[in-house]
């Protein structure tokens, strides 16, 4: 299927998702993106993947957005994988091995789109993030926490060890403090997240979205072709040695 046809399905999508996510425009050429699901803790489901990868795929590609906030609604920004999902695919005469395999891939390619997205993204949290939902805050460029948010890499406590939200923890955090969240499971403070490298600002509870669209709007401010190239220029470099970058 050529790119600009997945780019128009992926966008359908998102547009006939309206449950699972909703979008927005908010000045100076800034979306919200807000995770719509509070009745199932904004879990990462099928839907919800589908529905997060269209809208960045639209947002990447559209020349009147500067900058997107990454919301949710409810007290859980994110719980990660529905388990309910992933659970009735074990009387698959595999196991369920293939589809939790599908499901992480999937997964794996919206993060990495967000990374690859030109236009930076910036997490707006007011609650718990876990497992994959930490993830998706680790993913972003930028992240603004409230006071009521908690990040935790729980999958130790119920014998998943949570090895693909690792992957963007560790690339936001010092090594022992990632491998404290993912051996012992347990929750860390906005406060914490903040002061290890996690997210940058922690604000008054209810005030996390106003907050990531004002950091996005000062973004939006500078020019558009110089963020777009610092970004990509930023994770290029970062895993490469000295010389290289």
């Amino acid at each position: 299927m050529p790119a600009a046809s997945k780019l128009a399905r992926r966008a359908a999508v998102a547009a006939e998702s309206p449950a699972e996510l909703t979008c927005e425009r908010a000045g100076g050429g800034i979306l919200v993106l807000t995770l719509n699901r509070p009745e199932r803790r904004n879990s990462l489901s099928e839907a919800m993947l589908d529905a997060l990868q269209g809208a960045i795929d639209a947002a990447d590609a559209d020349p009147s957005l500067r900058a997107v906030v990454l919301a949710a609604a409810g007290p859980v920004f994110s719980a990660g994988h529905d388990l309910k999902e992933l659970t009735q695919h074990r009387s698959d005469p595999d196991g369920g091995r293939a589809y939790h395999r599908q499901i992480m891939d999937r997964c794996a390619r919206m993060m990495s789109s967000i990374v690859r997205c030109r236009k930076p993204v910036i997490a707006a949290v007011g609650g718990p993030a876990l497992a994959a939902g930490c993830q998706l805050v680790a993913s972003c460029d930028l992240a603004v926490a409230a006071t009521t948010a908690t990040f935790a890499t729980p999958g130790v406590n119920i014998g998943l060890f949570c090895s693909t939200p690792m992957v963007a923890l560790s690339r936001n955090v010092p090594r022992k403090r990632a491998m404290e969240m993912l051996l012992t499971g347990e929750p860390i403070s906005a406060e914490t997240a903040r002061d290890i490298g996690l997210v940058n600002h922690v604000v008054p509870a209810g005030s996390e979205r106003e907050a990531a669209i004002a950091l996005a709007q000062k973004v939006a401010l500078k020019s558009a072709y110089t963020v777009k190239l610092g970004k990509e220029a930023f994770y290029r470099q970062i895993e490469m040695n000295l010389a290289d970058a």
